[in-house]
């Protein structure tokens, strides 16, 4: 018998639990999964390429976002932080895929690109880890593989380490167009995620109500010849936290 909940961080640990590493592709489990996803290069899979968001790149180019501090959350092969390092600013990328990693860090090295790289969890990574707070934090597709309870722990980060003033941008699954549209609670009786979670514009901005919304639009399709990714089936988010 087990009586072992006395906190909050232990109910999500439980939850967690209910899912099965490759469904819960965010928890320390997943690192497996994640490791074999980025292990053969030459998969066909759109980020994989070696350019940056277009909606990053237009935030850039429009002022919206200037250089200082950033944290690009689950970074993958780099090549969002690579660019934001390319921009002036001080980048901290995390992952929890080893393979990703080790790829994203290659990149850089080839790149000259002065980008501080983590191995894990970024909800269990110390602030002196992190090193923030950032006036950017990036998310290219990280936010929709978490499961509804680990948004506790996702705006818990951006409380700690989103500086005020700062902005947060996502991209993340757009409903009609990819990832599941089931109700919260259907994704613990299935304990799986159906590939990731799609969201509504109402929905990103009741999550991200405490933040003031800049912009919210559907990602543009860049052909394969543009020197950005866009894929249409995402949206992108601008929030920023006032001052």
């Amino acid at each position: 018998m087990h009586r072992n909940i006395r906190s909050v961080d232990d109910v999500l640990k439980l939850l967690d639990g209910l899912f099965a590493p490759e469904a819960d592709r965010w928890s320390a489990d997943a690192a497996d999964w994640w490791d074999g996803f980025y292990d053969d290069r030459s998969r066909q899979v759109p980020f994989f390429v070696a350019k940056p968001d277009e909606n990053l790149v237009g935030y850039l180019d429009r002022g919206l976002i200037t250089p200082g501090r950033a944290l690009d959350l689950g970074c993958g092969p780099g090549r969002n932080a690579l660019h934001l390092a390319s921009a002036g600013f001080r980048v901290d990328a995390v992952d929890l895929s080893p393979t990703a990693v080790a790829w994203a860090e290659e990149r850089a090295r080839e790149a000259g690109a002065d980008v501080r790289f983590h191995c894990g969890d970024a909800f269990e990574l110390t602030p002196d880890e992190l090193g923030g707070p950032y006036d950017l934090i990036y998310d290219s597709g990280c936010f929709h593989h978490l499961p509804p309870h680990r948004r506790i722990s996702y705006l818990a980060l951006l409380d700690r380490a989103l500086a005020p003033g700062g902005h947060l941008a996502l991209s993340c699954f757009a409903t009609g167009e990819m990832g599941s549209e089931l109700p919260d609670a259907d994704f613990y009786r299935a304990s799986g995620l159906q590939g990731g979670l799609a969201y509504t514009p109402e929905s990103l901005r009741w999550i991200f109500s405490d933040l003031t919304e800049v912009e919210l639009r559907r990602m543009r399709d860049e052909p394969p010849e543009s020197a950005h990714f866009g894929e249409p089936f995402l949206w992108t988010a601008l929030f920023r936290r006032d001052a």
